[in-house]
């Protein structure tokens, strides 16, 4: 599993002009999936996201969690996190996950991500053209793999 985590002001997702979720404080997550993730991996992920202290303390160092600011997240599927661009200047999506295994996943993660945050998670529409906006924060964006646990 990958996930890109923004720091937002704000974010929202449209699929064919209706919004299918907002925020303002909190994180945009761009998830993505391939065959090999596991039921660990999620739950590993969903407690790195939930616990990641990259707000802003009275300080002004990055020092407090969501759950810290009342955040909220708004979390968008996203497959071609797991682009091959090896070869060629077209990429190859061979690792991403098919649907029959990464909707389940995205689902247990929407509700393992509401049940750390305790709040509704904002979502897109798996598989949909989504037009997502946001006004990154700072900018702060972090790259998060499952595969680089260790």
């Amino acid at each position: 599993m990958r996930a890109v985590l923004q720091r937002v002001t704000q974010a929202s997702c449209v699929v064919e002009g209706k919004i299918t979720g907002q925020i303002e404080t909190g994180f945009l997550v761009l998830l993505g999936f391939e065959d090999a993730d596991t039921i660990e991996d999620l739950d590993w992920l969903a407690k790195k996201i939930i616990g990641m202290r990259i707000f802003s303390d009275e300080n002004d160092l990055m020092n407090k969690a969501l759950t810290d600011v009342n955040g909220s997240i708004l979390l968008i599927s996203q497959f071609t996190l797991f682009a091959s661009t090896k070869k060629g200047n077209r990429p190859g999506f061979t690792k991403a996950a098919r649907p029959d295994i990464a909707i389940p996943l995205y689902e247990k993660m929407v509700e393992k991500l509401s049940s750390l945050l305790g709040k509704k998670i904002e979502t897109g529409i798996f598989g949909a053209d989504m037009k997502v906006s946001l006004v990154n924060d700072g900018p702060t964006t972090i790259l998060i793999d499952t595969k680089n646990k260790e």
